[in-house]
């Protein structure tokens, strides 16, 4: 099969491998198309090793064919997902969106997973209550202003750009700012702080972010680009009655995965089904591409997910 590994250099390359057989518990897929995210790329410069056991590729979701049933699905990953054929666990399986071109399903899975994970089940927003999403225009962002608003939230957001504005707006922010010449801190503390702030920068950002939480906030962390470490104001959170709450999907056990799934296609699933969330396509790119796609998320300024094709074949 095609595969697309990295190299000792941190450079992506196609190559031949054998297919993976599935263990017990385990089925094939015939990859339709991968989803890229920015672990992907955070993995090929040798900063985001996966877990245990994994699949050495790169790729955390994919979409495609069971082929013992020829049902299509999509999968969440741990790795692997660049290739022709993947090996999951059941559990770790969704029906295809109702209606989506499966190569666009690709990008579906992880992304949705990780908004449900942290917005709904660890950070618990409610209707009327106030959320900062950072990084409004990143397939995660993308999908986190959507579902907040079906939720009833109010919406803040950043972008990295003025002419990204509008976008957002679109896709159901209230406000939004441009992180690069706004004082997010002042700016988000005039419209009244948040109840949930969803971040992807990490410890650059910890201090401010707590600042602007309002009493019984939550700050839940699921991204280090702005780096791993950061000086956290204890007073400052003891006095909010704040809480900061780290998590990760890819490591998780297929348990976890799959009480995350379930609530995902409960949630998420009938909101793509009728048009209501979107979750919007950048590029797509054949599997010799990858390394451009990759350049494409370290670049910045892309609006939604970048998916690379395998193909369009049916079971």
């Amino acid at each position: 099969m095609r595969a697309i590994t990295i190299t000792a250099e941190h450079e992506l390359a196609q190559v031949e491998l054998p297919e993976p057989v599935a263990a017990p518990g385990e089925v094939l897929v015939d990859v339709a198309a991968a989803g890229v995210n920015r672990a992907d790329v955070a993995q090929a410069a040798g900063k985001y090793p996966p877990p245990t056991g994994a699949s050495e590729l790169p790729g955390l979701e994919v979409s495609g064919y069971r082929r013992d049933t020829g049902e299509a699905v999509v999968a969440l990953l741990a790795g692997g997902g660049y290739a022709e054929v993947v090996a999951v666990p059941e559990g770790q399986l969704l029906p295809a969106p109702e209606g989506m071109d499966l190569v666009d399903a690709a990008g579906v899975v992880e992304v949705c997973a990780t908004v449900v994970s942290n917005l709904v089940l660890e950070g618990r927003l409610a209707e009327g209550e106030t959320v900062l999403i950072h990084g409004g225009t990143g397939g995660i962002g993308t999908v986190a202003i959507q579902l907040a608003r079906h939720l009833g939230a109010r919406v803040l957001t950043t972008v990295g750009s003025d002419e990204a504005f509008d976008r957002v707006r679109e896709l159901g922010a209230d406000a939004v700012w441009n992180r690069r010449t706004a004082d997010l801190l002042e700016a988000v503390r005039e419209a009244g702080g948040a109840d949930v702030v969803l971040d992807v920068v990490g410890g650059s950002a910890l201090a401010d972010n707590v600042g602007m939480l309002r009493e019984h906030g939550r700050l839940v962390i699921i991204g280090t680009l702005g780096g791993a470490t950061g000086e956290l104001p204890i007073g400052m959170l003891m006095g909010k009655r704040g809480r900061v709450i780290g998590t990760t999907l890819r490591s998780r056990r297929t348990e976890g995965k799959r009480e995350i799934l379930e609530a995902t296609y409960e949630l998420v699933w009938p909101l793509l089904a009728d048009g209501t969330l979107r979750v919007p396509i950048h590029a797509r790119l054949p599997l010799e591409k990858a390394s451009d796609a990759h350049e494409v998320l370290r670049v910045g300024g892309h609006v939604g997910k970048v998916i690379l094709e395998l193909s369009r074949g049916g079971p």
